[in-house]
């Protein structure tokens, strides 16, 4: 064979094999193609960062929602009972405590050991038989307990509204104050202490039906 014609023999060949690749690579960017097409299919498309913002909903629109969800639930609860109004003093069902009327008197100069001599003679007594015990009692602490019942009846009569010959006392009793200390001067030299003793006294009158 001529040299010509192995020439042309290869360039068939060539011309051949040309259009094979071309359908190969068509082929193959066709595949890959088919393939992106089926990857962005399945994911999720991509929304810019301020439409999803906007599509968000606002906090109090957010709130208001979750209050409607949440109101068929509290209409399924019971209601609460109403608590009892509180009572009043004017009410007539409640009992009406008893008044109380108290006076004291403090660092009275007298033990208390002698002031109780005097107040268990008057207690549950009503105020005009004290009276006149604290009047015919020949102590001198009497005249302290006398002064103390009259200042009580007077609390009675001007604070509380209350007659004074209408009650009686319900308590009395003398608690011991502080003791004063004083020296005396004794034989040879030495010194003796002398104690001033002081008490608390105090009353309390209440009606005599209470009693």
């Amino acid at each position: 064979m001529n040299d010509e014609a192995k020439d042309k023999q290869a360039q068939d060949a060539e011309a051949e094999e040309k259009p094979k690749r071309r359908r190969r690579a068509r082929a193959k960017s066709e595949g890959e193609a088919a393939e992106a097409k089926a990857e962005a299919g399945t994911k999720r498309p991509r929304r810019p960062r301020a439409k999803a913002k906007a599509e968000e909903p606002a906090p109090e629109e957010a709130k208001a929602e979750e209050a409607k969800a949440e109101e068929p639930e509290a209409a399924d609860e019971p209601a609460e009972t109403p608590k009892p109004s509180p009572r009043r003093r004017g009410d007539t069902d409640v009992p009406a405590t008893p008044a109380l009327v108290r006076a004291q008197a403090k660092y009275v100069r007298t033990s208390a050991r002698k002031a109780r001599l005097v107040c268990d003679h008057i207690r549950g007594r009503t105020v005009e038989e004290a009276r006149a015990i604290l009047a015919l009692t020949p102590r001198s602490v009497a005249r302290d307990w006398s002064k103390l019942l009259e200042s009580a009846v007077a609390n009675a009569e001007h604070n509380h509204e209350l007659v004074g010959d209408e009650l009686r006392i319900k308590d009395a009793h003398a608690d011991e104050g502080p003791t004063l200390k004083r020296y005396r001067p004794r034989a040879m030299g030495r010194a003796t202490r002398i104690r001033k003793r002081t008490t608390h006294l105090s009353i309390t009158l209440t009606p005599k039906e209470t009693v």
